[in-house]
């Protein structure tokens, strides 16, 4: 999507549950074997003690605090996640809107998988442009992986999941309507799907009437092995690494850019993976693509659900590590398949 302006973040928020399960205590537990530990490269994962529309909301506060928003300001909520929310046939996205006292706001969830966050954030800002009176848009994401619905250190290959909120504000910057100083600033940003790749969470099953109808969890790893035993690795390795250059590329060419591994950026920042999944699925590309210093967040974390591309954003502020000429690239990648890119600078 080539942004006619660029848009700004601000509150970027990143929300953690105090409970914590260290890898040593998960194979203590037999949870979880060494060697896989090893290939994930979690130190620990957040453990929630809450639903996840309510970790949302605890996230949409300190977003809309910091950014100094009111949330009656707030034109549009975006609401994105992978898991179950608490309710069955329920609207989670109404509940954080109400909750947050949003009322002007009009409530969307979203169900793009683990690329949910990037895809609200791409949809909101359609909607800042094609609507100029929109006011503000706040884009949440919330998931809890907690027994006995799924197991999250053994539940999939390559990735330990945790549990956490995000919330982001996005809105016009200064010169605009209604625009207003920020913390980050997005230039520009890209989508690219591989829908036939979607049998890799389906794989043999049936399609069944009600949720865990077959099983007690989720079981990912089942459902990989049946398309991987059909299609083979390397089917999945073509579409992925081609997907992935084309988000890349189409991202930075939306401001003028060329991948050649010339590119300035300080930063590329992949997702929130196993470091085994980066090392073999993202870091050489993104690399060769990009010439920029790789981060690799998440030891603390793991995989946020549809949260990692806000939680990423959350942490280049907090730390500083973005000036005003110094732009940073944010990969984000979902279930179907989607991947998504982001290009950022600090304000």
């Amino acid at each position: 999507m080539r942004l006619p302006r660029p848009l700004g973040v601000s509150g970027p928020s990143l929300w953690l549950p105090p409970g914590r399960q260290s890898a040593a205590e998960a194979v203590g537990l037999a949870l979880v074997d060494q060697e896989t530990v090893d290939e994930l490269g979690c130190d620990a994962l957040p453990v929630a003690d809450q639903a996840p529309p309510e970790m949302a909301v605890e996230a949409g506060r300190r977003a809309l605090a910091a950014a100094g928003v009111d949330a009656r300001a707030v034109g549009l909520l975006l609401h994105a996640s992978i898991h179950y929310q608490g309710h069955d046939l329920w609207s989670p996205t109404h509940f954080i809107a109400d909750q947050l006292g949003a009322d002007a706001a009009v409530p969307v969830g979203v169900q793009q998988v683990c690329n949910g966050g990037a895809a609200a954030v791409e949809l909101a800002a359609a909607r800042l442009f094609v609507e100029p009176g929109l006011g503000h848009a706040l884009v949440t994401t919330a998931d809890a992986f907690l027994d006995p619905g799924f197991d999250r250190w053994s539940g999939d290959y390559g990735i330990a999941y945790g549990d956490g909120a995000t919330a982001l504000v996005l809105h016009h910057l200064p010169g605009s309507e209604g625009g207003r100083p920020a913390d980050l600033v997005l230039h520009s940003l890209s989508t690219v799907a591989a829908p036939r790749l979607e049998r890799m969470h389906r794989g043999d099953d049936p399609f069944s009437p009600a949720a865990r109808s077959l099983g007690p969890r989720v079981d990912i790893r089942r459902t990989k092995k049946a398309y991987l035993q059909a299609e083979g690795m390397e089917t999945f390795t073509e579409a992925s690494s081609g997907a992935l250059r084309s988000a890349v590329e189409s991202c930075l060419a939306g401001v003028g850019l060329t991948a050649t591994g010339d590119v300035p950026l300080r930063y590329v920042v992949a997702p929130r993976l196993g470091r085994k999944t980066v090392d073999l699925a993202y870091a050489p590309l993104l690399t060769k693509l990009t010439g920029a210093e790789l981060l690799r967040p998440g030891a603390d974390t793991g995989h946020l659900g549809a949260g990692d591309t806000a939680a990423t954003l959350s942490e280049l502020h907090a730390r500083r590590l973005l000036g005003p000429d110094d732009y940073a690239l944010v990969v984000s990648a979902g279930a179907g398949f989607t991947w998504s890119c982001l290009l950022v600078s600090g304000a």
